[in-house]
């Protein structure tokens, strides 16, 4: 075989190699791709449900008497008994009472505080059904099933078909899962609750995590000395980036909550245990960014006389604070996403209310998730996959904004 004859044929086999490796790489892409799409499509799946609720049309009388007692379910009892005349017995009645969610009588007392003028007087109103008439209503309960094997029984769906047959049953928009905080009940449940105290968290972590994050980052690389010092400082602000999350909690729960006493379950301290989680990631983020400022910004400024302070401050700095800001954004998209720090300080607590401080008692999104997902109810899980969804939401909304912002303020040197 001649000189020639051997340069192409190990010609070819580069070429092939080459071709098999850029194969290698779209086959992983379609995998991961198809793996993502998988899951969003089951969350999707799985979560729409929640996002509609059964409602029943109730004719209720507002009788005086039982709302000078604050007797509001038995308002609600009242009007079953009237639609269903032929319910007799003690068991059938509690049966039908079961139909409706034990929110209704609370929906009734809210009507009657926003107009005063329903006493005495006979209305149809919409009133949500429980979450077995709910999960039956959207097939989620066969129907066909022998009856000791479904949570509903026969005489539930006849009452069921009676209402379907005079459109009184349907779905409607589940409104209450995004005003409501948490419940026992799933019908009842919502997820305002753990959404504020997120935000409320997420902005006491970026209060504390952003100034400080960059103000270590500017030290650190444009005046402290290269030393073993500094190098060591270094060294351990990259460990503390890949340190698991949880660690980070049971600081907070030694430092803050046993030793400085603050509240538990508050967004102050879930707060600040995500700060001190994001803070490397953030102080990484701006030592990059401040590295990418090209040295000739620096010896141009340093040349019509301007001091390291002006230098750092006037020029060095809001060239990289685009930089600065995608860091910092994608650090807090990753904190909204952490539930473990959360659980050891106490956000895991039921907590119905929504807060309206920091220090009021709050639970946050992902762990509301892991609560929901805990629950034995067979309508949580709908309710599960509706909070990811919404979580999932929020994290895009997050890196979409430090898409943006990078596109809009990024230099091209």
């Amino acid at each position: 075989m001649s000189k020639s004859e051997r340069i192409q044929k190990g010609l070819a086999k580069r070429y092939r190699a080459e071709k098999r490796f850029r194969l290698y790489g779209i086959v992983a892409i379609a995998v991961a791709i198809s793996f993502l799409v998988v899951m969003l499509t089951a969350i999707g799946i799985r979560g729409v449900g929640a996002f509609q609720q059964t409602h029943v049309a109730l004719t209720v009388k507002f009788d005086e008497e039982m709302v000078k007692d604050n007797n509001w379910q038995g308002i609600v009892k009242n009007a079953m008994r009237e639609t269903f005349p032929e319910v007799k017995s003690r068991s059938d009645k509690k049966l039908l009472y079961k139909l409706m969610s034990s929110g209704a009588g609370f929906d009734l007392q809210n009507m009657f505080k926003q107009d005063p003028e329903l006493l005495g007087q006979v209305r149809t109103i919409w009133l949500p059904a429980s979450d077995d008439i709910d999960m039956l209503m959207k097939g989620a309960i066969d129907r066909n099933a022998p009856e000791d094997d479904r949570r509903v029984t026969d005489k539930e769906i006849a009452w069921v078909d009676q209402w379907l047959a005079g459109d009184l049953i349907e779905l409607q928009f589940n409104t209450r899962f995004f005003t409501a905080g948490d419940s026992r009940e799933p019908e009842l449940a919502g997820i305002l609750g753990a959404f504020m105290g997120s935000l409320l968290s997420l902005s006491i972590c970026f209060l504390l995590s952003f100034p400080l994050g960059i103000m270590t980052a500017v030290y650190l690389e444009e005046f402290a000395p290269k030393n073993r010092w500094t190098d060591l400082i270094e060294v351990n602000i990259n460990n503390l980036a890949a340190v698991p999350s949880i660690v980070f909690g049971l600081l907070g729960l030694a430092v803050f909550l046993n030793f400085f006493m603050l509240p538990r379950s508050a967004p102050v301290v879930g707060g600040m245990v995500l700060a001190l989680m994001t803070l490397p990631t953030i102080i990484i983020a701006a030592r990059a960014a401040l590295r990418a400022v090209p040295p000739s910004i620096r010896e141009a400024a340093y040349g019509i006389g301007a001091s390291k302070v002006q230098t750092v401050v006037h020029h060095v700095l809001p060239l990289a604070m685009p930089g600065m800001l995608t860091g910092t954004i994608i650090g807090m998209a990753q904190a909204l996403g952490e539930s473990a720090p959360l659980l050891m300080i106490g956000m895991v607590a039921f907590i119905v209310d929504i807060p309206g401080s920091f220090v009021d008692p709050a639970t946050a999104l992902p762990v509301q998730i892991y609560l929901w997902a805990d629950s034995p109810e067979r309508a949580f899980t709908e309710r599960t996959a509706a909070a990811i969804i919404v979580l999932v939401g929020f994290l895009i909304i997050m890196n979409l904004l430090a898409v943006i912002l990078r596109r809009k303020f990024e230099r091209r040197w």
